[in-house]
């Protein structure tokens, strides 16, 4: 039959009642083509109650009564039976088909009505005719609606994912070798290109957003897939070639290495800007995310060679002809495939996609072992070359485009390809382990099927054999940030799937044999000895190998990982050897460093690399040197040589066990080296730098300490030095945690105050206070401090500084000495008239509270200065007071007889602090009329009764004060508001 029909009951749930649904569905030559459900289920998938009425049909057909086309049935009836017939239906279902019936009366009995002019009639339960279209059904309106929902998520509540498995539907289908997979894939293509936020980033010159990239690569590569595929008709393909092209052409069209156009020109157009041609003449083809798929509209399954190589295991070369140099098979006579690698792995995706997976495997085997020749040759052209290239220590030969990364992922296809011909699966191999992830595959071993005698080898040991060849190739970093990620990101990808292989001897013997003939490929690997600046770093790749050879050929580990260290873009100088042209490379490629947009992500994975090392080599002292070697040569950045530090730190002392010293002496030594890297340059974490390495050399041991201490100038500024380091060695915890005898405090001690006169000479503005501090205990060394700062007194210290040094020199009881200091700091400092907050007032009110507690000849000596520094009037008269209101020498000074008199204000040394107040008042009072404003007067008369006072302390003060009233009267008329105050206050 051609027509389904029947009755599909959903049982109740405990919310749900009972619902029962009609179902109807077409098909044609085993394809279900049309499906129709009561539910009105709207999904790119069929509901449950076709899949369930289909299933019935399947399993149960005996059960499903099969009837003749409805056309036959009514040919069988007569008149009278026809009538009943159509009576009865339009009675069944009067609401539905009454308007229709009538419709069709009319134009029946209308005798030039157009269904009059044709023969016969339809029949749906008939089939279709032979030459009509037969496909699958799809809804292709629902396709376009969740493709739409979706772009307009922006790859938020999971979109992204259901976009994802949208392309899976695609791959499953054309798998299946379903038509639909290619004309579903053209309705997601659609929808993608009226994406309205294609245009907006190509206004604003923005890339495309990260998650949005990626689904646009999945398309590329679907419709590379789609036009490779080997059985498609010629008019299928042009009509997907149009379309494509129509795509492509359009400018809002996403292109290939990412962004619109805003990176920066690549390297013919840089060179061509200096080199005077027009700027187009080398500019690159536009090439959009469906060129490769366009290019692969030119590719066909013709060749007699191909043909052959896929569709049999035994095809091999004719002995005879296994001598000499053939372009199609190798000396065991094993078939190559020599087209360019990408393109080749395409064809392979094609196959596996496709629903050829044998055919797939064929070919990647032809395609590996022309893999392993031209490594081979490779491997023989170096040997000739060896000497040239390592006394110029660079090369210039390299592959411009790299398998890792690449849009069409050549290396990731050849590997599914083969371990999906190795995987075990397992009865409850859908079952989801408890984390919620699905379990890790696993692999057995499956031989190689081949024509020729070595027949021992697995596609499993080949797809890690490919894999290592594909991430060592020595490639040139790509131009763009998008190009640059996804390197990293491929190359993640690939790493992931190696880690599930579980490496058993047959996969360790393989991975050996490559990482030997990687570390011999000379230019042609990235492990090689020699490699172009710009290569891509094998730091993730040589980090992989590392663990994973590290437990079978530890030499081999060390070596193959310690090669990978270098970072050849940030060696500054050129490559020498060269005498003719000294930049040789540098004038060809103008230097992309500022163009290397992911170096921070590289330079964090050469430092876990180190970090690598370093853990396995803890307690062996050789193998930790060559490692510590390494960091030093090839880590350029002081923050990430810093975090090794730390790290090896941390592995070098474990909380549950004894320290391991060969490891902590890498740490003290990286952490001397970022000490010396920073100390002229300005880093915000310094500080913490400074702090972490004292802990650490602490941890090592007393004689670290005292190499720190000795050698402080090629490591700390005088201020750390003294106010971290010292300070640091010196405190009690420090003491304690070493557990120091008596001769080991004694010579920190030593060290700490040597270094510390040694910080106060160089910069006593911020050490020499540290210094005193840390000389305290030993009495010449105190001394020796106190002279430098007397010295520096003069000429490098503020008056801050010195006050603040005086203060504690009066706390340690050395008030004659702290005289001096506040002295020296006075003869610094000058206060204006209106500086009556200033912060040095303190300073000032306590030097002279000093001074009038040693007495007489101490104030005498202080007055002058405070006259000659302090204009401003309140301060002078405060200080005033407080000298009159005590007798001086109060201290008591050993040897010294004081009178116990309070001094008066008409004799020195107070007169002459009185005449400076009395000054000051005048001055201040002049000053502050000249630009007054009516809402200060109350303010200006309450600073006059304060001058009164001071006037008053004169003999003839009163008289003073009253001529000076006077004169303000006299000056000042003009502000009549004011004097009228003045008066009423002061008469």
């Amino acid at each position: 039959g051609f027509h389904l029909s029947g009755t599909v009951t959903e049982p109740a749930t405990a919310t749900e009642p009972e619902m029962t649904y009609k179902v109807a569905i077409s098909f044609d030559r085993c394809k279900i083509t049309s499906v129709t459900c009561g539910c009105g289920n709207k999904d790119i998938f069929y509901c449950a109650h076709v899949v369930a009425l289909s299933l019935y049909r399947i399993r149960k057909p005996d059960q499903v009564k099969l009837r003749l086309p409805i056309s036959e049935t009514l040919f069988q009836m007569n008149r009278d039976q026809l009538q009943k017939f159509v009576q009865y239906l339009i009675t069944a279902h009067h609401t539905e088909v009454l308007p229709t019936a009538q419709k069709l009366a009319d134009e029946i009995l209308s005798s030039n009505s157009e269904i009059n002019q044709v023969h016969g009639a339809p029949d749906p339960t008939a089939g279709a005719s032979i030459d009509d279209e037969n496909c699958w059904h799809l809804d292709e309106e629902q396709v376009r609606e969740q493709v739409k929902l979706f772009l307009s998520q922006g790859g938020y509540y999971g979109s992204g994912k259901q976009l994802n498995s949208m392309f899976a539907k695609v791959r499953e289908m054309l798998r299946m070798r379903d038509s639909n997979g290619a004309r579903m894939l053209t309705l997601i293509t659609e929808q993608f290109m009226a994406d309205p936020r294609l245009s907006l980033w190509r206004q604003q010159g923005t890339g495309i957003t990260e998650k949005c990239r990626q689904l646009w690569d999945e398309l590329g590569a679907l419709w590379v897939c789609v036009v490779l595929n080997p059985h498609c008709k010629l008019e299928e393909k042009s009509c997907w070639l149009r379309q494509l092209r129509k795509w492509g052409e359009m400018d809002v069209c996403p292109l290939e290495d990412g962004n619109y156009g805003n990176e920066l020109p690549n390297i013919t157009n840089a060179l061509t800007q200096s080199s005077g041609h027009s700027q187009d003449s080398l500019a690159r083809p536009r090439r959009t995310v469906f060129t490769r798929a366009i290019e692969g509209c030119d590719l066909h399954w013709q060749d007699s060679h191909l043909q052959r190589i896929i569709s049999s295991d035994f095809y091999v070369s004719p002995s005879y002809q296994r001598e000499g140099e053939s372009l199609l098979f190798n000396s065991q006579g094993q078939p190559l495939w020599l087209e360019h690698v990408p393109t080749a792995c395409a064809r392979v995706d094609a196959l596996r996609s496709h629903g050829y997976p044998r055919e797939a495997l064929r070919l990647t085997v032809a395609i590996i072992n022309t893999l392993r020749l031209q490594q081979q040759r490779q491997l023989e052209i170096y040997k000739h070359q060896k000497k040239e290239l390592l006394q110029r220590g660079a090369t210039t030969i390299t592959n411009l485009e790299g398998w890792v990364g690449h849009p069409l992922n050549p290396i990731g296809c050849l590997f599914l390809t083969l371990t999906e011909a190795c995987r075990l699966e397992e009865e409850n191999c859908l079952e989801i382990s408890d984390a919620g992830d699905s379990k890790p595959p696993v692999y057995q071993h499956v031989p190689v099927v081949t024509g020729s005698q070595e027949g021992d080898e697995s596609y499993l040991s080949l797809a890690l054999e490919v894999a290592l060849m594909g991430m060592g190739q020595q490639r040139v970093m790509p131009e763009g940030l998008y190009a640059q990620d996804k390197v990293c990101r491929n190359e993640e990808q690939i790493i992931a799937r190696l880690q599930d292989l579980e490496l058993d001897p047959v996969l360790v013997q393989t991975l050996r044999k490559q990482c030997i003939l990687l570390l011999e490929g000379g230019p042609f690997s990235g492990l090689g000895e020699v490699i172009h600046r710009e290569s891509v770093p094998m730091h993730t790749f040589a980090k992989y190998l590392f663990s994973a050879l590290l437990p079978h050929d530890a030499d081999l580990a060390y070596k193959l990982a310690l090669r990978a260290m270098r970072l050849p873009v940030l060696e500054t100088t050129a490559p020498s050897g060269d005498v003719t042209h000294p930049h040789h490379l540098v004038s060809v490629v103008p230097s992309r460093y500022p163009r290397w947009f992911t170096l921070g992500h590289l330079e964090s994975q050469q430092c876990e690399l180190a970090s690598t090392m370093l853990t396995a080599a803890k307690g062996d002292m050789l193998r930790l040197r060559t490692v510590l070697e390494a960091i030093q040569k090839n880590i350029h950045s002081s923050s990430l040589i810093f975090k090794l530090a730390q790290d090896a730190f941390k592995i070098a002392t474990p909380a549950d066990s004894n320290s391991d010293t060969t490891l902590l002496n890498v740490a003290l030594e990286l952490g001397l080296q970022v000490m010396r890297m920073t100390l002229s340059t300005l880093n915000w974490r310094r500080r913490e730098m400074v702090r972490w390495l004292v802990t650490c050399a602490t941890e090592v041991g007393v004689r670290a300490l005292v190499s720190i201490l000795q050698s402080w100038y090629s490591l700390f500024t005088p201020t750390e030095a003294t106010s971290i380091v010292a300070a640091t060695v010196m405190s009690h915890n420090t003491i304690l945690r070493l557990s120091l005898d008596y001769p080991q405090r004694e010579e920190l001690a030593s060290c700490a105050r040597t270094l510390a006169l040694q910080c106060a000479m160089k910069d006593p503005q911020n050490c020499a206070l540290s210094a005193l501090t840390l000389c305290e205990k030993d009495h010449i060394a105190f001394e020796t401090a106190y002279q430098i700062v007397i010295d520096a007194a003069s000429t490098g210290m503020t008056y801050t500084q010195l006050f603040t040094i005086a203060r504690y020199m009066e706390h340690r009881g050395y008030p004659l000495r702290a005289f001096k200091l506040a002295s020296l700091a006075m003869t610094h400092l000058n206060l204006a008239y209106n500086q009556d907050t200033h912060p040095a007032i303190n300073d000032v009110l306590w030097a002279c509270a000093l001074s009038h507690s040693l007495g007489k000849n101490e104030l005498a000596a202080i007055i002058p200065l405070v006259v000659k520094s302090v204009h401003c009037a309140t301060v002078l008269s405060d200080i005033l007071r407080r000298c009159t209101m005590t007798a001086p020498g109060l201290a008591g000074i050993p040897g010294r007889r004081n009178s116990g008199k309070l001094m008066s204000t008409d004799k020195a040394p107070l007169r002459q602090l009185l005449d400076a107040t009395i000054s000051a008042y005048i001055n201040t009072t002049h000053s502050r009329l000249t630009h007054i404003s009516p809402r200060h007067y109350g303010e200006f008369i309450e600073f006059l009764s304060k001058a009164r006072e001071t006037f008053l302390l004169a003999q003839d003060g009163h008289i003073q004060f009253a001529q000076f009233i006077d004169n303000l009267k006299q000056i000042y008329k003009g502000k009549k508001k004011l004097m009228l105050l003045v008066r009423e206050r002061f008469g």
